[in-house]
């Protein structure tokens, strides 16, 4: 076996003591040893009896095989853990440790669960999985920012985060130690940990360096990495980086220190290796204009780049690199630079060789210096000097030797300055060190490089062996329990081999000082020193030339040839003297400092804190001697040691990187690979350790409530740990297996297994117990049905015999009856037919006697009947005839009449009837010609008095610019003092952008709005056509889905436009805020400087307030860009939704109402777009005015700096600012009434010219009806003429009646306007009366108020002061009415705006507006205060609506309420600011709520048992997990339903809008869905089926908690759809494809990449669970491939609904409102 002698020893004993307490039977499943696989599972067939020579077995594949025992020793297999205990995040965690154990264990969450992290005690251990995995991204870290380290699944961020926590929390240094083979990801796992303290602490100043740090990684992988068999990225050197941090713990700076570069790479590369990355990174890049003076060309065409054969990786694009190289560079302010190696193949170089003139002519030396000592060497002796021509061997080995030194020295230069880039001048409080160092190697051919490294994983593995085993020290004696030193395996005597005095490093320093030192003698005096003293050295048997050395991962051989040269790294002298004599200044930079021995590790000297290398030798001899330079074994010594104190001097984190196989395949894993790893990187010592004490540990609350199945009701006491103590005592009677901490239970090895095993056999006799009973019950309840069945079956059996009796009875007396009454048939019958023959005798006798009688009668009546009807018929002919004759008279009097009518009308049609009848209309055509007369007499009246005023206002104009044009002349003088106000400047062209962008926006909508309306037009003509074919219009199924789907779109388009907006103005105000820090920052500094800095502090305030003016102005204007652009959505939305209804209750024809509607909305849409265009015209042009403005008033500030002097003399008093500001006010008032006048001007104008063109119009229309009726004939004139005058009177009696309610309004106004002014002055007439002499009692009336507040101007800042500033949410919201503050602040608004004070208004809004900012600003944490003022803010935004005057909003109001309109101003601009700050309040009430819920909801919706004895705890290793158990401190879901109360109920105490509140608790459920899904996500012992119940039960009472207050229709239920899915998930079948198909059909809310990691994660808690299989994963993402969805993990917890604010009037009358006195108003005045 492998496994070290002692380790087996151990587990043998365990093994040993385990069954012999057990009854092993067939059932004991066991690890055997297999060449293939190292460890192969087995299961026991035969029971084993102590003394048994082997074991019968069958392995997992059914084969039967026979395992014999060591007949020495003994040994039986290693023991299986139970299958609850496969797959644990911490491999201390289970029972047995051993070996076989955890690398199944590594198995199982690798390939199955795709896992890569591992803890292993205080080691995480990373698998390279050979593929990009979604776990590193900023929601991962931002997931794991916080958390206790055993808490979340095992990552590097969980790493990461302890070292960061104990850095704060133990004021002590850590250190991140990384390492591992070559490919097995310490580069990247290094990387990700330093991109985890950038994201999480930030840096501590404006340079962004955090983001440098991150930088210096491509540097050095470009320069540092390269290409090799085992990986495509691998690191050729070490490095140990210190971030550096401040008090407040944010990055400050960071250092780098290196070790050994592997510098022979670059003149030598193996096959399918490359060289460093850069070289490549540059030919590839060849074609850029930069590097044409390079002369460089493809990587095939160098040497040193194309020994290889391999220059291009795999899905890596090296100009793309460069690209990201070079982007560092600059980004650490440092430009690029490269220098180009060459190639000399002979030791004689004839003249113009083309590859050394290339050289020369980069680096700047002389051809023929270069050629001359490439091929020759200078000799020294005591009293001459020699050169000694060079052997074409040796010249190339110089040649590349100095290759070698000029790239090791520009790795030095490089590293130098990445770590004067990140130099910061704050003070260092502390670091964290992160060391990715290479692993322990081991290759056919070890040669100086490997065993440099061996030698420090030597050192590295002693540190940790005893970190590891000082901790396990701690633990024990902290709990107090009786502690026995373990005899664990120390590497020191290897480390004396190397190190000692006379060790292998000596021996080799003293051989380089030999005149005639070689390999083979070094190697002869190891054999003389060390073969026979040491028993970790040995010498192969077929060579002299190379030695084994025991470490502690494995044996390795070292080839000594080239030890020699390696150590001495010798440089030809005169090489380095050409070189500095280089024109090329960085080159001479490079070798400057010769003077100091570099370490060819790489250490940069001069660079570092306390840690860092310098070497000086003897300066009393000459520098450049070879003797008097430190090796490169004892340089690397010293630096090992060194950092050796670093580490021993911080908190060490460990973190082993495992290469899985060799052929670099995605999540496959060699089992022989992995253990040599595991070996190799001491995960193994550390199992070791563990296993020889106490491994398993348990908590009393765990143990207990894990093992409560095994104790008896009368064994359950009070007092936990004496429970505990007294039931382990009698399930373990060996009391040296366990152990009685004061806060855990300690067990051995194993017996955790062991009482497992117990649990299960108890829980399996219950389930039997279960089964009989419930079986028992399953068969009586059978037997009850069998019993039932067959009564009933009797029961019909004899009612079927009863039935068939009585059916033969009946039949019986029927058939009696029937021949009864077929007798009784056949008489009557007979009796009928002799009745009916003597019937038929007596009818004929009758018959002949009637006729005979008739004939008589017939003779004598027939004369008397034709007499009667001839008399008829003539008295009918005589009528018809006289008749005919009546109608005759009238046609010839008709005839007679038409012929009198034709005559009358030929003779009104005459000429002089006509002109009688048209004699009026020619008065009124003369009468309208005067009209149009006098109209153009007044018409040019006024276009003179128009042209004199124009004159004026033009000659005013110019003097006003003259004035405008001398106050600019002093612009030119104050350019130098401009540079302060450039950042201010650069903000307002970012908002001029952003404003240019929405305009852009706009017009997009517009054209949108464009194209949909013409699709209106095709929609409302196809309308047409279908109502012209069809009564009715029954739009299709498919057109109705088609509008439900637009929609739909057209909901999210606004939803995301709303969201967008929202954070633009996030934005908007954090650059507020950020201009507020900078104003109070100047303010302060302000202070500091003495007076003659005052006043120029002073005006440079003055320009930042000009410009902070004008952004709130553009910001304002982009904002109500932005409102206009939701309204126009608005409309097309409901334009939308009226054609739905229209498809949907089949009135969509034409003339139905609903298809009215759908037109008006069209049509006004069109004019909305219309007027939209206008505004955006004027926008432009007010833009371009104010920035003109901005540019004089800057200019005109800064004016008062040019004489500092005089300005003190004349400004002693303040008298010149005064005069100055008097001057602006003049100005501004004279433009303003200037800008008055015109517009009225303007506007009289228009009038008078639509006046008269409507004049003109109706001139010319009387002209062309003249016209037409001329040409008429005289009939169809006088219609034509009569309908004209109709339509005529009626437009005029239109607008009449269009004027009459004008002025009704206006009267209805003045009126109320009267009974005010009437009232004021009934009340300063009372005022004025004289008292009565005599006192009377009069009673007093109770004064009619209007709902106003009236306070003086200089009271405004008092009202402000006391009304927000200094008011506490608690005492309002209890004690008055909701809403208070928004209601005062209303009423003193009404009474600005009743008495039309502009400016009172304007400052009034603008104050109450910055001091709810401030408050909130101040205390913005507090959730009542937040509360408070977001109630408020909205009540205010409700009353200016609602009495804006605005129809839409006044259907709600009263006829009091109505009449408290605003009359003056209209406040829509403020409604939208107003609307933005509510915004701003909303988001941070979601934040301040964020805040106070994030602590509770992993404790309360995961870890805590609401259900008690559902989930058991399961063992949780080292790195113990937070208890799932109650304990006092600890958050509940009752504590999560608690502060969800306290905050409804706050929000309604203030009166918070009921949809606000709806929005709010959708998203409060939104962040405890996401936060509880996140981390179900990220933690493997959370993901069981009864978690998922727990889960359930909670999301159940959260329901319950919506129901009781009335929101589940808020869509707060919806947010918590994906973790209720997950729930479900974890509970439902796993097995089939029907499973399959329901789980795909069900989670609909859940991601496919969170259903797949869900199933991995599943575990079970109890054995009578099973594990998800991999096919069964693979169906569900077989399944789900088609789904089109975002690949993230992670829910984003930061996302916040937008949110709006519907309409909510208020039926509060305002003047029945009354003011406490406790609010300190007292100077207000209701009137």
């Amino acid at each position: 076996s492998w496994f070290p002698q002692e380790i087996q020893d151990i587990h043998h004993v365990f093994c040993l003591t385990f069954l012999f307490c057990l009854p092993v039977s067939q059932c004991a499943r066991v690890w055997i040893p297999d060449a293939e696989e190292v460890w192969k599972s087995a299961e026991l067939t035969k029971d084993y009896k102590n003394g048994d020579a082997s074991l019968q077995l069958v392995l997992e594949d059914g084969t039967n095989i026979e395992h014999k025992l060591d007949p020495k020793t003994k040994n039986l297999p290693y023991l299986r853990n139970p299958d609850i205990l496969v797959g644990e995040n911490d491999l201390t965690a289970l029972s047995y440790l051993h070996e076989p154990a955890v690398l199944h264990n590594l198995k199982v969450r690798f390939i199955d669960s795709k896992l890569i992290y591992t803890y292993c005690g205080i080691v995480l251990v990373a698998i390279n999985p050979y593929e990009t995995l979604p776990i590193y991204g900023t929601d991962i870290i931002n997931a794991y920012s916080g958390q206790n380290m055993g808490d979340m699944d095992p990552h590097i961020f969980a790493v990461a985060e302890e070292a960061y926590k104990q850095m704060a929390r133990d004021e002590r240094n850590q250190s991140i130690i990384v390492s591992g083979e070559s490919g097995a990801g310490k580069t990247v796992s290094a990387k990700y940990a330093m991109r985890y303290f950038a994201t999480v602490s930030g840096s501590a100043s404006e340079a962004n360096i955090e983001e440098k740090v991150l930088a210096s990684n491509p540097i050095m992988e470009a320069i540092g990495n390269a290409k090799t068999t085992r990986n495509d990225n691998s690191s050729r050197f070490g490095k140990y980086i210190e971030i550096g941090f401040d008090n407040r713990y944010r990055i400050i700076g960071a250092n780098m220190r290196t070790y050994l570069l592997e510098k022979s790479r670059v003149v030598f590369q193996a096959d399918e290796e490359r060289n460093y990355h850069i070289f490549y990174q540059l030919c590839a890049s060849a074609h850029l204009p930069e590097f044409k003076p390079l002369r460089l060309s493809s990587a095939n065409d160098f040497l040193y780049t194309m020994q290889g054969r391999s220059p291009v990786i795999e899905g890596v694009d090296d100009t793309k690199e460069l690209c990201t190289t070079r982007h560092a560079f600059t980004l650490l302010g440092k430009s690029q630079m490269h220098i180009k190696d060459r190639d000399a193949d002979s030791s004689l170089i004839p003249p113009n060789n083309r590859h050394l003139t290339a050289f020369c002519e980069l680096v700047g030396v002389t051809y023929q210096d270069m050629a001359q000592w490439l091929c020759h060497r200078k000799l020294k002796t005591a009293t001459e000097t020699y050169i000694k021509p060079l052997p074409r061997l040796q010249a190339t080995n110089a040649r590349d030797a100095l290759s070698k030194h000029i790239y090791a020295k520009l790795f030095n230069w490089i590293v130098e300055h990445v770590n004067k880039a990140l130099i910061t001048s704050i003070k260092q409080h502390s670091f964290i060190g992160v060391l990715d160092i290479y692993g322990f190697e081991t290759f056919e051919i070890n040669s100086f490089e490997q065993f440099c490294i061996n030698y420090a994983n030597e050192k590295l593995q002693q540190q940790f062996n005893m970190h590891v085993f000082k901790l396990e020290q701690e633990e024990y004696m902290k709990e107090q329990i009786p502690w026995t030193l373990i005899d664990f395996y120390d590497n020191q005597p290897c480390i004396n081999l190397i190190e000692a005095k006379m060790g292998i490093l000596d021996l080799l320093d003293e051989e380089c000082k030999m005149p005639k030192g070689s390999d083979d003698s070094w190697a002869q005096k190891l054999y003389n020193t060390h073969l026979k003293t040491c028993s970790l050295f040995e010498k192969p048997r077929m060579s002299n030339r190379a030695f084994i050395i025991q470490h502690f991962a494995d044996k390795v051989e070292y080839q000594c040839e080239g030890f020699l040269e390696k150590n001495k790294d010798t440089v030809n002298e005169e090489h380095i003297n050409v070189l500095k004599a280089s024109k090329f200044d960085l080159l001479v930079e490079l070798f400057q400092d010769e003077i100091k021995a570099t370490s060819p590790t790489g250490q940069v000297p001069g660079t570092g804190g306390r840690t860092r290398l310098s070497i000086k030798p003897d300066k009393s001899r000459e520098t450049s001697s070879k003797e008097h330079k430190k090796t490169v074994g004892c340089q690397f010594r010293n630096s090992l040691q060194m950092l050796m104190e670093t580490l021993n001097a911080t908190t060490p984190h460990y973190v082993r990187c495992i290469k899985p196989n060799d052929f670099k395949l995605a999540f496959s894993f060699d089992p022989k690979r992995a253990v040599q790893q595991l070996r190799a990187c001491g995960v193994l010592e550390t199992i070791r350790i563990s296993a020889a004490g106490f491994p398993s540990r348990w908590t009393y609350q765990e143990f207990f409530s894990r093992y409560r199945v095994l104790m008896k009701q009368k064994d359950v006491l009070p007092d936990k740990k004496l429970t505990c103590r007294n039931v382990l005592e009698k399930l373990v009677q060996d009391q040296d297996k366990y152990q009685f901490g004061k806060t855990k239970i300690f067990f051995r090895a194993g017996q955790v297994a062991y009482l497992e095993k117990l649990r299960a056999d108890k829980l399996r006799a219950a389930c039997i117990r279960i089964q009989k009973t419930i079986r028992c019950w399953l068969a009586r309840k059978k037997y009850l049905r069998q019993r039932s069945a067959a009564i009933t079956i009797q029961r019909f059996t004899r009612g079927y015999q009863a039935r068939c009796l009585a059916k033969f009875l009946r039949r019986t007396q029927a058939a009696t009856i029937i021949q009864k009454y077929q007798r009784m048939y056949v008489a009557r019958k007979r009796y009928r037919q002799k009745q009916a023959a003597a019937l038929a005798m007596q009818t004929i006798l009758r018959a002949y006697m009637a006729r005979q009688q008739y004939q008589l009668l017939r003779e004598h009546k027939a004369v008397i009947i034709q007499k009667h009807i001839r008399g008829w018929l003539a008295r009918c002919w005589y009528k018809r005839c006289l008749q005919a004759i009546v109608y005759l008279q009238c046609c010839i009097r008709r005839m007679r009449a038409k012929r009198e009518l034709k005559k009358l009308k030929i003779e009104a049609r005459s000429v002089e009837h006509f002109k009688k009848l048209n004699k009026g209309m020619e008065n009124k055509i003369m009468q309208l010609q005067r009209k149009v007369d006098e109209q153009n007499k007044e018409n040019r009246s006024v276009s003179e008095r128009l042209v004199t005023l124009e004159s004026s206002y033009a000659a005013e104009s110019e003097r006003m610019r003259g004035e405008l044009g001398r106050l600019r002349g002093f612009e030119e003088e104050a350019k130098n003092k401009t540079n302060q106000v450039s950042s201010l400047l650069e903000e307002l062209e970012r908002l001029r952008k952003e404003l240019s962008a929405t305009q852009q926006e706009k017009k997009t909508i517009e054209d949108w709005a464009q194209t949909y309306r013409d699709e209106m037009e095709k929609v409302r003509g196809d309308l047409h056509h279908s109502a012209a074919s069809s009564l009715c219009f029954v739009p299709s199924e498919k057109m109705a889905r088609a509008i439900v789907e637009e929609t739909q779109q057209l909901e999210t388009d606004l939803n995301e436009e709303r969201s967008r907006y929202q954070n633009l103005l996030t934005e908007h105000l954090r650059l507020e805020e950020k201009y507020d820090d900078l104003k109070e920052d100047i303010a302060r500094s302000s202070v500091r400087t003495d007076k003659s800095f005052y006043h120029s502090n002073h005006v440079i305030a003055s320009e930042g307030l000009i410009c902070l003016l004008l952004l709130n102005t553009f910001t304002s204007q982009r904002q109500e860009l932005e409102s206009e652009n939701k309204k126009l959505k608005h409309d097309l939305a409901e334009m939308r939704q009226s054609l739905l209804g229209d498809a949907a209750s089949n009135t969509g024809a034409p003339g139905s109402p609903a298809y009215k509607v759908l037109l008006d909305q069209l049509n006004a849409s069109c004019e909305e777009l219309e007027v939209r265009k206008e505004e955006v015209l004027i926008l432009r042009s007010q833009l371009v005015s104010q920035k003109e403005a901005m540019h004089h008033k800057v200019g005109t500030a800064i004016f008062f700096l040019a004489d500092q002097k005089d300005f003190h003399k004349l400004n002693e008093d303040g008298e010149l600012w005064l005069v100055n500001q008097g001057l602006k006010e003049t100005i501004r008032l004279l433009e303003h009434q200037l800008q008055t006048q015109r517009r009225g001007y303007d506007s009289e104008l228009e009038a008078l010219r639509g006046e008269l063109q409507n004049v003109k119009e109706e001139n010319n229309r009387q002209q062309q009806l003249l016209a037409q009726n001329l040409q008429l004939p005289p009939e169809a004139r006088i219609e034509a003429s009569l309908q004209h005058e109709i339509t005529r009177l009626t437009n005029e009696n239109l607008d009449l009646m269009e004027q009459l309610e004008k002025q009704d309004r206006t009267i209805r106004k003045l009126k109320k306007q009267l009974k005010v002014y009437s009232k004021r002055i009934g009340e300063m007439g009372g005022q004025m009366v004289d008292e009565p002499i005599h006192p009377v009692n009069i009673p007093r009336r109770e004064k009619d108020f209007q709902g106003m507040l009236e306070y003086k101007k200089e009271d405004e800042l008092k009202l402000v002061k006391n009304l927000i500033l200094e008011l506490k949410p608690r005492g309002v919201a209890v004690n008055l009415i909701p809403g208070l503050p928004a209601y005062v602040l209303f009423m003193c608004l009404r009474h600005a705006d009743y008495v039309n004070d502009d400016q009172k208004v304007r400052t009034l809004l603008t104050s109450t507006i910055n001091s709810i900012k401030k408050i909130l600003k101040k205390r913005g944490d507090d959730f009542e205060t937040v509360s408070f003022w977001l109630s408020n803010t909205c009540r205010f935004l409700h009353c200016l609506k609602q009495y804006s005057g605005d129809e839409a909003f006044m259907k709600h109001n009263t006829q009091r309420q109505n009449e408290h309109c605003l009359s003056n101003f209209d406040l829509a601009e403020y409604r939208q600011v107003i609307s933005d700050l509510a915004i701003q309040i909303y988001q941070q009430l979601i934040k301040c709520m964020e805040n106070i819920l994030q602590p509770m909801i992993v404790s309360g919706m995961l870890e805590h048992e609401t259900i008690q004895g559902v989930s058991g705890v399961k063992p949780t290793g080292l790195r113990k997990r937070t208890s799932s158990i109650a304990d006092e401190g600890t958050y509940t879901l009752d504590s999560i339903l608690r502060q969800l109360s306290a905050f409804h109920s706050t929000m309604c105490q203030h009166g918070t809008d009921p949809e606000l509140i709806k929005q709010v608790v959708k998203q409060q459920f939104y962040i405890i869905g996401a936060v509880t899904l996140n981390n179900l996500l990220l933690r493997k012992d959370m993901c069981s089926w009864s978690k998922g119940m727990q889960i359930r039960y909670n999301v159940s009472q959260l329901e319950e908690w919506l129901r009781d207050k009335g929101l589940m229709t808020c869509g707060a239920k919806e947010t918590l759809e994906p973790l209720i899915q997950a729930a479900q998930l974890l509970q439902v079948k796993k097995k089939t494809d029907e499973d399959a198909e329901a789980i795909c059909s069900m989670c609909q809310a859940l991601t496919t990449a969170q259903i797949v990691k869900v199933l991995n994660l599943y575990t079970p808690v109890n054995e009578f669970e099973e594990r998800v299989s991999v096919a069964f994963i693979r169906t569900i993402q077989t399944r789900l491939r088609d789904r089109c969805e975002s690949p993230q993990l992670l829910m984003d917890t930061k996302m916040i609904y937008p949110v709006t604010f519907p309409f909510n009037p208020s039926s509060l009358a305002l003047e029945t409102i009354q003011i406490p006195s406790s609010l300190n108003l007292g100077f207000l005045t209701r009137v």
